[in-house]
């Protein structure tokens, strides 16, 4: 059966990304279907966001509880598992979407299920079947989409694994297995160290695994400032978990799939565990979107403007992971309703300029401004540019360091607290290029970072922002402090 119906725009994905998409576009008085092929709400609401911090949240409260005076004794315990799976699962919805699609709907979208293809132009095709499944049985329906202004493609991305020599047979865990495993593993090797990789061995080590942490690299965490990667390294070791880095995985072992896996190192030395997390990388979910048909190469990155305007068209907009700005849930969020707005601007006839920064039509804050909290022990908390990056900009820069520990607010909040904290002042602007917090609790001090960052903030006024005593937010005056003196003392 072949079914075509014309909409004013057609969004591929209902993620978050897809969703906020479609919300602001109907609120603008378009008209929107939305293609999904698995469930609505997307990787971060069932394989990431939502299940990763359901699970790490009783790990830090454990943490933060044992530093604690008068609550330290009786935090030595260990986790229901149990219990912190069963309220991992209740975060998911256990993997049904019906209440993200009453939302949805709520919007006035309508909701296609199966999968979605570009079929030329402003055309989609979808595949599915009489009760909107996966488009395989002999009930197979093909609708066909056309778009009167747009096509948002908000397909996310998926988790990367290399080419090693019995990782195909292996069973390896991708993030989305390390979210939702019914069971914690005994023994779990993480290869990689970036936020998945850091995340995870923090969860499940509290969670009673043996974990051990393989990083290619130098340490985790390499695109944030060094003592960031520093500081959770030293605090997975303390938990008991093994951190090596430097080192590569040549092979992987599990014959005939089931059993201990067999992780295989560059130095010969042979880990045995019961599951192995690969957290090597993403790529885009592009490779089957019918890219060929509208000149674009399949399974690629979309280049895009600051309106998320897929390069060299006039109708295709990339948003979210697939353009590769800032794979974060919440940026993807921003780009959504910076794109819907241009597209029902658009549609109105309306000039849109990709050049006007910080308009309500451009992304402007993916450049200079993306925000991230690593949910580690301790939390890592970053926004805007670091050290490195804001010199390679050509920014003439000063990196403003504080030991967090040493703040009154801190010292109240954990016995021994340990942390660290950075601003990067332009200074011929005097104003900050980007903030750094590593230290327990800091996830709730990146918003007023976000703010100075977005706002360009000049320091002489942020002296004029006065942080309540005695809270950890104190540090902004410890900062200043730092930069005064350290400009008096130049001279």
């Amino acid at each position: 059966m072949t079914e075509a119906v014309e909409y004013d725009v057609v969004v591929l994905g209902a993620g978050p990304v897809g969703e906020n998409v479609a919300d602001r576009v109907r609120a603008a008085g378009l008209s929107v279907a939305v293609v999904e092929s698995e469930l609505v709400g997307g990787e971060c609401s069932y394989w990431a966001c939502m299940p990763s911090k359901a699970l790490l949240r009783p790990a830090i409260t454990r943490a933060e509880a044992r530093a604690v005076p008068g609550l330290s004794d009786s935090a030595r315990g260990p986790l229901d598992a149990p219990a912190v799976l069963a309220h991992r699962d209740a975060f998911t919805s256990h993997w049904k979407d019906d209440g993200q699609v009453r939302w949805l709907e709520g919007t006035g979208a309508t909701l296609y299920r199966g999968h979605g293809r570009l079929d030329g132009p402003r055309r989609v095709t979808v595949t599915g079947t009489a009760d909107g499944v996966d488009g395989t049985g002999d009930d197979a329906t093909v609708r066909t989409l056309t778009a009167r202004h747009a096509v948002a493609v908000c397909t996310g991305s998926r988790a990367v694994l290399p080419e090693l020599p019995g990782l195909a047979g292996a069973r390896p865990w991708t993030s989305r297995e390390a979210t939702s495993s019914p069971a914690v593993p005994g023994r779990l090797v993480v290869v990689g160290g970036g936020v998945v990789g850091v995340e995870m061995a923090t969860a499940w080590r509290a969670l009673g695994s043996e974990v051990t942490v393989l990083i290619r690299g130098e340490g985790p965490l390499p695109r944030m400032e060094p003592f960031a990667g520093e500081l959770v390294a030293d605090a997975l070791r303390a938990a008991g978990a093994t951190v090596r880095t430097g080192v590569s995985v040549t092979a992987v072992e599990r014959p005939a799939g089931r059993g201990p896996v067999t992780v295989v190192v560059d130095d010969g030395e042979r880990i045995e565990a019961d599951e192995v997390l690969f957290a090597t990388g993403r790529a885009p979910r592009t490779d089957d979107l019918g890219l060929p048909t509208v000149g674009l190469a399949p399974g690629s990155w979309l280049g895009v403007d600051d309106t998320c305007l897929v390069t060299g068209t006039d109708w295709l907009y990339a948003v979210g992971d697939v353009n590769h700005r800032a794979l974060l849930t919440h940026q993807g969020k921003y780009q959504a309703r910076m794109a819907a707005a241009a597209i029902a601007a658009r549609a109105r006839g309306a000039a849109v300029s990709a050049s006007d920064a910080w308009s309500p039509h451009t992304a402007t804050a993916d450049h200079a401004a993306v925000p991230q909290v690593v949910f580690t022990e301790p939390e890592i908390a970053a926004v805007g540019l670091t050290l490195a990056e804001a010199e390679k900009a050509g920014h003439r820069v000063r990196a403003v360091d504080y030991d967090l520990g040493g703040v009154a607010g801190a010292a109240l909040y954990a016995d021994g607290y340990r942390g660290r904290a950075r601003m990067v002042v332009d200074l011929d602007r005097e104003i900050l290029r980007g903030v750094t917090f590593a230290g327990p609790g800091v996830g709730e001090l990146l918003h007023s970072a976000t703010v100075a960052v977005v706002g360009e903030v000049e320091i002489g006024r942020l002296w004029h922002a006065v942080p309540s005593y005695p809270t950890i937010s104190e540090i902004w005056l410890r900062l200043l402090e730092t930069y005064r003196d350290e400009s008096v003392r130049e001279g």
